[in-house]
């Protein structure tokens, strides 16, 4: 019940994030600038939580580290936000909604132990029309976007291979170690991007403003230094499979939050997506079967 309760509650804090990158994005940063700053913040965080050095037993987990990094940080932010000028985030959030699916099928073939059941996909395809029902809201106004939408299906695949890959770990490592690396990998990958694309100006102006730090305080230090902790956590102990389920409560998430911060309306869909949201999350909780490895 613990891990449970990690994971839903990173869906809860990742669900509300939306509103805090908004500020920031309105507030003259770039997307790359905004990860970066929330990287280094959890980077701190968790050096201050784990003061100890890096030791490994083989470089084959450095490079892990690094794939974690790579593919869960850098590539996942810049595809999925990338993907935004491109296209409609309805098509963004739709695609991401698939993601407990897609890591699901790979868990099945590349994680031995993680299995899943046809009346998994039952459940999770329940769920998935509960997303779209709360992010469509009824109206169907999607319009394809080959560039935007190839983005966001990278996205969705960085973050499968960051999950099936952080599994290969099999509890090595003290999981704030491992959080920890990923951030540094992170902003490693990240760095050269940043010299590349948006070496023009250093957001000075930016970062004095109050709001901006407080936004990038609750990005880096809750939403990525202890929620990807939590995360990790949870896909140790509860697998691939169940711990990404509650990705489909992100956009509900968003949906509510977005009602009390931003005074928008609760409609009849969104409550009807609500409840098949939950009934598919809790027939595919149930359905879920797992492997035992043999010793």
């Amino acid at each position: 019940m613990k891990y449970h309760l990690m994971a839903a509650f990173t869906a809860l804090v990742w669900g509300s994030t939306v509103v805090a990158s908004k500020v920031l994005l309105d507030a003259g940063l770039t997307p790359a600038e905004i990860m970066t700053c929330r990287f280094i913040l959890a980077y701190i965080l968790l050096w201050i939580l784990y003061p100890h050095k890096h030791r490994i037993d083989d470089w084959h987990d450095e490079f892990i580290f690094f794939l974690m990094g790579f593919f869960g940080g850098t590539l996942y932010f810049l595809a999925e936000n990338t993907a935004l000028y491109y296209t409609q985030s309805t098509n963004v959030a739709l695609i991401c909604a698939t993601v407990p699916i897609i890591t699901a099928l790979f868990s099945h073939f590349f994680i031995k132990g993680e299995r899943f059941t046809p009346q998994f996909f039952i459940g999770a395809t329940i769920a998935f029309i509960g997303v779209a029902l709360v992010i469509l809201n009824g109206t169907l106004v999607l319009k394809l976007n080959p560039m935007g939408d190839l983005l966001t299906c990278g996205a969705v695949l960085c973050w499968t291979i960051y999950c099936v890959v952080q599994k290969k770990l099999n509890k090595k490592y003290n999981m704030l170690l491992v959080t920890r690396n990923i951030f540094f990998y992170g902003l490693a990958t990240m760095m050269p991007y940043l010299f590349l694309f948006e070496s023009h100006k250093f957001p000075t102006e930016e970062l004095s403003n109050p709001v901006v730090w407080g936004n990038l305080c609750f990005l880096g230090i809750i939403a990525s230094g202890v929620c990807y902790y939590l995360f990790n956590s949870a896909i140790d102990n509860l697998g691939v499979i169940t711990t990404n389920k509650y990705i489909y409560l992100l956009p509900l998430v968003t949906i509510i939050i977005s009602s009390i911060v931003l005074d928008e309306r609760i409609t009849l869909y969104t409550i009807i997506g609500t409840t098949l949201i939950i009934s598919g999350l809790w027939s595919s909780s149930i359905t879920i079967k797992k492997r035992r490895e043999k010793e």
